[in-house]
Order: structure tokens, then sequence, then C-alpha cells
């Protein structure tokens, strides 16, 4: 008797621990889906800040600016860039006229992917626009 009693305990036991590994698992499964399905627009606001909170400080020449796009050009280590950033979401840190921004500015660049840089992002702007507003 006491040999069957053991036995359904630990039985029991079983199934719990197969109950807890199984919601664990679906846990991971819906916590991985919703990073894949994530929005691209998201992705590249992670991808600003990120570069924002570890990126090196550089000198930029912006070289055109249409509606939703900045172009410009920067070296690092005898490299000359030629990049472009989305401004459409971030159309309160831009002025008006975005066309005064052409010109010298400040960007952030990754030490690890210097083609990885930004001029712009939710919480730092090297955009000089009042210093270039007065030349014009």
């Amino acid at each position: 008797m006491k040999i069957l009693d053991a036995f359904r305990a630990s039985t029991s036991l079983q199934v719990v621990l197969l109950l807890v590994v199984s919601a664990a698992l679906a846990a991971l499964a819906v916590t991985i889906s919703f990073r894949i399905r994530r929005n691209p627009s998201d992705k590249e606001k992670r991808r600003r800040l990120a570069v924002n909170l570890i990126g090196r400080l550089g000198d930029a020449t912006i070289t055109d600016v249409d509606e939703n796009t900045v172009y410009y050009e920067y070296m690092v280590g005898g490299v000359v860039y030629t990049a472009s950033q989305d401004i459409s979401q971030l159309r309160e840190h831009i002025p008006s006229d975005p066309e005064r921004l052409i010109g010298t500015v400040s960007l952030k660049y990754s030490l690890r992917n210097p083609a990885n840089s930004i001029l712009v992002c939710e919480e730092w702007s090297g955009l000089r626009v009042g210093s270039q507003a007065t030349r014009s």
C-alpha cells in the first residue's frame, strides 16, 4: 500500500512539473512571437536610441534634405561614409524649413560599425539650426 501511495505522489509531482514547464515554454513562445512581429518603426527607434547611448561624437556634412530623409557624409578613420536618416518620425526635432539644415552638423556613430550613425533622435540632436539660421 505504501508503495502504491508513493507511486501516486510521484506521478502527481511529475504532472505538476510537466504543467509548469509547459506554461514556461508557452510564455517563451509568446514573447518570441511578439519580438518577431514588432513594427519596423519601433526597430528603427531602438537603433537610434542605442546609437545615442553608446555612440561616439563626430562631425558630418548634410548634403541634401527631402521631405522625410536627410543625406549626409562623414569621415571615420580615414574612410568617408555617405549615409541617410529617415526623419519622418522625428518631425518635432526638425525645423519647418529643412533646407536650412544643409551644412556642418554633429553625428553619433557606433564604434563597432561606423556606418551605423544618427544625426538626430528622440533624446539628442546634432543639428546646428540656430547658428546656421543666423548666417543665411
